[in-house]
């Protein structure tokens, strides 16, 4: 085993710049160095590198502090190898036996796209997993593979819903993909609350007050304080009672419709000791072939023309922004926090002698 730190790029006082393949060295270190199998560490890395390249801090490699956290109280294991079921000709499950998303996602995609080809429209629900990841990294693949996808899943309970105070529902992420053919896929990917809880805890390792209106304190009074809010408070749903409709939709199709927890279960089955939210995930895809038919290039220009106009009026795609980071993350690395690198090479002792 190499516990040797990689040799870094450009490096300041404040932050240092790694490439790609030293995201992947990084993530490949730490995770083997705490006992993942060979196929989760791989799934695993893939994810939080991409959503590294893309210019994701609350969802890149920050989320190993979370992932050996949580591995150290005992809620997860880092060997799981999930199960794939044919349910039935239109559904897939894939049990992940208590291990990350990623490689459960991946046991399935290849069974769900059978299905969707076959049939037009197929789910793959992915239970018993332990989510910390991004979802438009599945989402994406899917679109590159011709589908439209829908992802979302339920957390633990840290949101509280529209004219409450206290946390009920998850963060609650949704993602869409469409495919292209001549230009990246559409894709987003966002949560039901104000902002991802993940964005929250950076500003808390910052220790700066976070914006008015995404969470509340223990009293249910508006709070700028980060700890208070994740410790003690709740965060908050946007778009006020939309999105907190919306979020009860998400809690229910990822929750009870395909045999799972709701953000609630997953806090009360995690039993106060803080690790990552423990539950599942639906993931819808159809295949345009079957839905649009003969018709599929008149209204595949039709889809085309839309995302022409919202560019050509100034308006931005909400893939634009990721794709150009990515881009440039490839052409000149990625500037990553020295504290945050410091504290993720401490998970791994350097060899002595």
């Amino acid at each position: 085993m190499n516990n040797k730190p990689s040799s870094l790029g450009s490096q300041s006082d404040t932050s240092a710049n790694l490439t790609e393949s030293q995201l992947v060295d990084l993530c490949h270190r730490t995770l083997h160095y705490h006992g993942f199998s060979d196929d989760q560490m791989a799934a695993l890395t893939e994810t939080l590198v991409a959503a590294e390249m893309d210019g994701c801090r609350s969802h890149g490699i920050y989320r190993l502090l979370v992932i050996i956290d949580t591995l150290r109280k005992g809620c997860v294991k880092p060997d799981a190898v999930p199960v794939v079921e044919d349910i039935a000709p239109g559904v897939v499950k894939v049990d992940a036996q208590g291990g990350l998303s990623p490689l459960a996602f991946n046991k399935g995609i290849e069974l769900l796209q059978e299905k969707a080809s076959h049939s037009g429209i197929a789910v793959l629900a992915l239970n018993h997993c332990v989510h910390v990841t991004a979802l438009w990294v599945e989402v994406e693949k899917l679109a590159q593979r011709g589908l439209v996808a829908i992802a979302c899943n339920p957390t633990h309970s840290y949101v509280a819903p529209h004219g409450g105070t206290t946390p009920l529902l998850g963060t609650n992420p949704i993602a869409f993909g469409w495919p292209r053919q001549s230009a990246p896929p559409f894709v987003f990917d966002f949560a039901t609350s104000m902002i991802a809880r993940g964005d929250i805890e950076l500003y808390r390792r910052d220790n700066k007050p976070i914006p008015e209106g995404w969470g509340l304190d223990r009293e249910g009074n508006r709070c700028q304080d980060a700890a208070e809010v994740l410790d003690h408070g709740a965060m908050l749903p946007f778009g006020a009672h939309k999105g907190s409709a919306l979020s009860i939709m998400i809690e229910l199709l990822a929750g009870p419709l395909i045999s799972d927890m709701t953000s609630l279960e997953s806090t009360e089955y995690d039993e106060g000791k803080g690790g990552i939210p423990y539950h599942g995930e639906i993931i819808i895809a159809v295949d345009p072939a079957r839905t649009m038919g003969e018709k599929r290039a008149d209204q595949t220009d039709s889809a085309e023309r839309l995302f022409n106009m919202i560019v050509e009026q100034g308006a931005r795609l909400p893939s634009q922004r990721r794709f150009a980071e990515r881009e440039k993350s490839a052409r000149e690395g990625v500037e990553i926090d020295r504290k945050l690198l410091t504290d993720i090479e401490a998970l791994v002792p350097k060899a002595t002698g």
